[in-house]
C-alpha cells in the first residue's frame, strides 16, 4: 500500500514538473509574452508520445476573464452567432461572417466606434461549408462577393451596402479537387493587381498515408503538370495554393505546393505578398511539427507530406522522395506545434475611433484555435506577429488570452481576425459563438 502511494506521488510530481518545464503550456500564456521558435530547436520525431487530448467545451465560467496588453480592452461585440469563423470587412465597413457549419454568411453593420452592431442579416444560406470571403474588383466599389466553399468557388452580385444577396450564386470554379474529405476550410484572395484569384485547399489526410508509389519517370511527368513536390492520388490539387483567372475560365495553376492546410490566405498591404497561415501535421510528438505563417513564394514547395521545415524527412515517408531533399522552402514564422493557427490579418488602420497605437501598424494578428494532439494544451489565443520594414522577424507575442479553463476544458476558440473600419480588432470565437472586439483604452 505504501509503495503504491509513493508511486502515485512520484507520477504526480513528474506530471507537475513536466507542466512547469513546458514553456508553451497554456498556463504560461500572458499578453506581451514573446515566442521565437527556430528550426534548430526542433526535437527528434517521437521524442514524446503522440497525444489525443481534445478539449471539452464548456460555457464561459462566471469568473473567466480575457486578458489583453495594458492599454487595451476586450468586450463581446456580437453574441448568439452559430460557430462564426472567417471574417471579412466590406469597403463600407460592414462585417461579413462565415458561419461555416450552418452553411451561411451573415453580415453585421455598426457605426464607427459602436460597441455592438445595429443590424444583423443573413446574406446567403444553403451553402456547402463556406469559409473564404473576398470582394471584387478590389477598391471602394466591388461588384461581386466571392465565397470559397468546400469544393467550389461561387460569387454573388454585390452592390455596396447589400445585406442580403439579390440573386442566386454564380459558380466560378465548379470543382477544386477530386476529393472532399479531410480539411474543408478553403480560403481565397485576389492578387494585389486584381488579375488572379488564389484559393487554398487543405489536405485530405494527416500525412498522405497509403499513397501509392510512383516511379521516377512518373514523378517527373506528374510534377511537370502539378508542381514540385505535389502530392497525387486522393491528394491531387490538395495541400496546395491554386491560382485561377478571376472568372474561373482557365484550369487551376498550382501556385505553391506542400502546404498541409493553409487556412488563412492573406495579401499583405503595401507589399502585395501572399501569406499563408498553416496547420501542420500531427502524430510526431508534442513539439512536432510547428504550425507556421509565411510569405508564399510562387513555385515553392513547403514539404508536406514527405518533409517538414527544410530537410527534415517525415519518418512515415522515409526514403520515398530523396529527390526533394534540399528543395523545401522554409516558412517565415514558426508557432508552437499543434496550436492550430488559423486566419491572419495585417493591422493597417492608421486612423479611426478605435485605432491601435502606431507601433502596431504593419504587424499581423493570428487566431489560434487550440491543440488536440499535444499532452499539454497550447493555443486558444490570438497572437501578434512582429514585422520590421514589412519582413517578419520570426517572433510572435501573446495578445489575447484566457479561453482555457483548466487542462481538460475550454470555453472559447478563436478562428477569425479582422481589422474593423474604425481600427478595432475583431475576433470570431466558434466555441462561445461570439464576436469579440479589442480596442485601445483612450
Amino acid at each position: 500500500m505504501l509503495q503504491a502511494l509513493v508511486a502515485l506521488l512520484a507520477v504526480a510530481v513528474v506530471a507537475e514538473n513536466s507542466h512547469a518545464a513546458d514553456s508553451d503550456d497554456w498556463r504560461a500564456d500572458s499578453p506581451g509574452r514573446t515566442h521565437l521558435i527556430s528550426v534548430s530547436d526542433l526535437p527528434a520525431p517521437y521524442a514524446t508520445a503522440s497525444s489525443a487530448n481534445g478539449p471539452s467545451i464548456v460555457p464561459r465560467p462566471a469568473a473567466a476573464q480575457l486578458a489583453v496588453p495594458a492599454g487595451f480592452a476586450v468586450e463581446a461585440f456580437a453574441t448568439g452567432l452559430e460557430a462564426p469563423r472567417r471574417l471579412c470587412i466590406a469597403p463600407n465597413g460592414d462585417i461579413f461572417v462565415a458561419e461555416t457549419k450552418a452553411g451561411r454568411v451573415r453580415v453585421l453593420r455598426a457605426a464607427a466606434g459602436a460597441k455592438t452592431p445595429a443590424q444583423m442579416q443573413v446574406f446567403a444560406s444553403g451553402l456547402d461549408r463556406p469559409f473564404g470571403i473576398a470582394f471584387y474588383p478590389l477598391g471602394p466599389h466591388p461588384q461581386w462577393l466571392y465565397l470559397a466553399t468546400n469544393n467550389q468557388v461561387v460569387r454573388f452580385a454585390y452592390h455596396m451596402g447589400d445585406m442580403q444577396a439579390a440573386a442566386s450564386a454564380e459558380t466560378v470554379v465548379a470543382r477544386l479537387a477530386d476529393s472532399v474529405t479531410g480539411h474543408s476550410t478553403r480560403d481565397l484572395v485576389f492578387s494585389a493587381d486584381g488579375s488572379r484569384m488564389l484559393v487554398s485547399v487543405g489536405s485530405g489526410s494527416n500525412v498522405a498515408e497509403g499513397t501509392p508509389r510512383k516511379t521516377s519517370a512518373e514523378i517527373r511527368d506528374w510534377e511537370a503538370a502539378h508542381g514540385l513536390g505535389a502530392a497525387w492520388a486522393a491528394e491531387a490539387n490538395r495541400a496546395d495554393v491554386l491560382a485561377f483567372d478571376v472568372e474561373g475560365r482557365t484550369p487551376a495553376h498550382i501556385f505553391a505546393t506542400g502546404i498541409r492546410n493553409c487556412v488563412g490566405l492573406t495579401v499583405q498591404p503595401n507589399t502585395g505578398a501572399i501569406w499563408c497561415t498553416t496547420n501542420e501535421r500531427d502524430g510526431l510528438g508534442d513539439d512536432l511539427v510547428p504550425d507556421y505563417t509565411t510569405r508564399v513564394q510562387e513555385g515553392a514547395f513547403y514539404g508536406w507530406p514527405w518533409y517538414y521545415l527544410g530537410a527534415h524527412e517525415d519518418p512515415r515517408h522515409a526514403g520515398e522522395r530523396p529527390d526533394l531533399a534540399g528543395k523545401v522552402t522554409l516558412p517565415d514564422v514558426l508557432f508552437q506545434a499543434h496550436s492550430a493557427s488559423l486566419t491572419l490579418a495585417f493591422y493597417d488602420a492608421a486612423s479611426g475611433a478605435a485605432a491601435f497605437p502606431r507601433e502596431y501598424l504593419g504587424d499581423a494578428f493570428v487566431a489560434m484555435h487550440g491543440s488536440w494532439n499535444r499532452s499539454h494544451r497550447t493555443g486558444y489565443k490570438v497572437v501578434r506577429v512582429r514585422l520590421r520594414d514589412g519582413a517578419p522577424t520570426g517572433e510572435y507575442q501573446d495578445f489575447l488570452t484566457g479561453f482555457v479553463v483548466d487542462d481538460g476544458h475550454v470555453w472559447g476558440r478563436p478562428v477569425g481576425v479582422a481589422v474593423a473600419q474604425d481600427g478595432a480588432l475583431l475576433v470570431s470565437d466558434d466555441a462561445s459563438n461570439t464576436l469579440w472586439r479589442v480596442t485601445p483604452v483612450k
